[in-house]
């Protein structure tokens, strides 16, 4: 009796009981010297159409063909059925005592159906913007000014303890833009927060009226 096949068909049905008919797990015994019949267990083989007694796959030749040391597991990997699905894959050695590889564990979750799903939604949610930062729903003014305020740092690039005037006064006519200082008492929140007095937020505030 071979306790360590029986945990791994163990783990084999539990796992295709908890994600569905669309994963399949298959057991390769490299322990019997017959890589013409190397599949000896296998769950939902409808996903890929093989069965027991069928061979070995490309991983497993590769795997056959290499020493053992130098075999590690392949993880969340992409495969293609020969009808056109697309799977999820994932490939693990199960080792010996002797260091040698006795069985090779694979899962494969076909994402066909998940794939279209998301081509369909990503056709509906993009935007002809170049990157999508989707702008936070605020439920005060207070938060709208702080939301602002942090757009502000994110445009210049560096905290408000690195800033110089110039980067300021670029900070500032954002706010301004934005129309930050529509909200009642503002002026006394930005002036604090970049640390400048009022008299010169409002100097910033109008130092493009003076360029002529």
């Amino acid at each position: 009796m071979d306790t360590k096949l029986d945990l791994l068909k163990q783990i084999a049905n539990g796992m295709t009981k908890q994600f569905g008919p669309d994963c399949e797990i298959v057991i390769h015994d490299l322990t019997q010297n017959n890589l013409d019949n190397s599949i000896v267990y296998i769950e939902n083989g409808h996903v890929s159409g093989r069965r027991v007694g069928d061979g070995p796959s490309t991983v497993v030749l590769e795997t056959v063909r290499r020493n053992p040391e130098a075999v590690h597991d392949k993880l969340a990997y992409l495969t293609r059925t020969s009808d056109g699905k697309v799977l999820k894959s994932s490939t693990m050695f199960i080792r010996g005592d002797d260091g040698n590889i006795d069985y090779i564990f694979a899962v494969n979750y076909d994402i066909t159906g998940l794939l279209l799903i998301d081509r369909s939604l990503k056709s509906f949610i993009n935007t002809e913007e170049a990157t999508r930062n989707p702008s936070k729903i605020t439920h005060n003014v207070n938060d709208l000014l702080d939301e602002l305020l942090i757009k502000s740092v994110e445009l210049v690039g560096k905290p408000v303890s690195l800033m110089n005037k110039e980067d300021k006064i670029l900070a500032i006519q954002f706010l301004n833009d934005a129309g930050a200082f529509l909200i009642t008492r503002s002026s006394d929140k930005v002036s604090k927060f970049f640390g400048i007095s009022k008299y010169t937020l409002y100097s910033y505030i109008d130092v493009n009226k003076n360029v002529t």
